[in-house]
């Protein structure tokens, strides 16, 4: 395992901190001939950029990606596919406070016992802002879909207390963009967030899940022991900052039913075989069936406090300390586009790993 590479042929390598130079990344096995849509890869940047509206971070930064190979003439040539986003509005001195202290639930300490080095400015390597490679490769992944038909839309449906009580079929889906908190449901959505602007002013954080619906994905991805499908989307999902829980079809819900329940049973129509129900959420034995393929990812609360801590320094003596800068008071709104840049990238991934299959 190479650990800052993610994919088996579509590869993605990332490079970046938080307060560094720059965010970047190689593409390796982008299937060449693909038409390069540079307006919407720099759209799906803006959905995680930060300060983009009132209850994400107020850290002001454009985020324009530049590329510098794989590309000739407007269209993917095979070769690795090099871009950059520059970093521009660092505050490194928001962290001097933080040089010689481990901050509670951040990987201040971890990174520093592994490497005995670390950079304290914003978390560094360790930053949500690193993402941004993730988003750039999950573009170009989705313009490959594009053309197989395949869709993917990850919405919020929980933020603290407040969930969506209904299957994702009761929403439109095509309407997640049309408020902040990226919500199907407007009403919930207005509610959303209240609740996460009401935790900002209080200095506090809070957590949600983050939903997913992939549409289109044909049957035969995934493979059948250590390569499963689910167990790939789960450790995509799992490698999101903050990220603390997956789950795929009836997940855990499904422990309280019966098996006379839970089965989808298959039925033929004019030879096209499909399920009455998909409690499986699209995968079977590990590889896609053909149906939806939903899952949820459950974000623990933003481990920045606006407020009094107490901790440690690296010599293991108590001290107290108050975080300053600009931070997320809930990273549901801006994680939505990084589920769906990683579930694209696993899904092309499996896709072009089934070509080589069979003759």
């Amino acid at each position: 395992m190479v650990r800052n590479s993610f994919g088996n042929i579509f590869v993605l390598t990332t490079f970046g901190e938080s307060h560094g130079v720059a965010i970047g990344g190689v593409i390796d096995g982008m299937p060449a001939g693909i038409e390069i849509d540079f307006d919407f890869i720099q759209n799906e940047l803006e959905r995680r950029r930060p300060g983009q509206s009132k209850i994400t971070t107020s850290r002001s930064e454009p985020d324009k990606v530049e590329f510098f190979s794989g590309v000739f003439e407007g269209k993917s040539t095979g070769a690795p596919i090099g871009f950059a986003v520059y970093n521009t509005d660092q505050h490194s001195k928001d962290y001097d406070n933080m040089r010689a202290l481990f901050r509670p639930s951040h990987a201040d300490f971890t990174y520093y016992k592994k490497y005995g080095e670390r950079d304290y400015r914003g978390g560094g390597r360790s930053s949500a802002r690193v993402t941004i490679a993730r988003c750039v490769g999950g573009a170009l992944a989705k313009l490959v879909l594009r053309k197989l038909h395949i869709d993917i839309k990850a919405y919020t449906s929980q933020v603290g207390s407040i969930i969506l009580e209904n299957d994702y079929h009761k929403y439109d889906l095509d309407t997640i963009e049309d408020n902040i908190v990226r919500c199907p449901d407007q009403r919930k959505a207005t509610e959303m967030a209240e609740l996460i602007e009401q935790v900002k002013n209080e200095g506090d954080t809070i957590g949600g899940v983050v939903s997913c619906v992939i549409k289109g994905c044909p049957v035969g991805l995934g493979e059948p022991e250590f390569g499963k499908l689910h167990a790939q989307l789960g450790a995509a999902m799992l490698s999101i900052n903050a990220a603390k829980g997956f789950e795929y079809g009836m997940g855990f819900a499904g422990v309280g039913k019966r098996g006379s329940e839970q089965n989808d049973v298959f039925y033929s129509q004019k030879g096209n075989i499909s399920t009455v129900t998909n409690h499986s959420g699209g995968v079977q034995g590990g590889i896609s069936n053909g149906q939806d393929i939903f899952f949820r990812v459950a974000f623990k609360p933003v481990a920045t406090l606006l407020m009094p801590q107490e901790t440690v320094d690296a010599h293991g003596d108590a001290t107290s300390f108050h975080a300053h800068g600009r931070h997320d008071p809930c990273v549901l709104p801006r994680a939505v586009p990084i589920v769906e840049a990683m579930a694209a990238m696993v899904v092309l991934d499996n896709y072009l790993l089934n070509l080589t299959i069979k003759v």
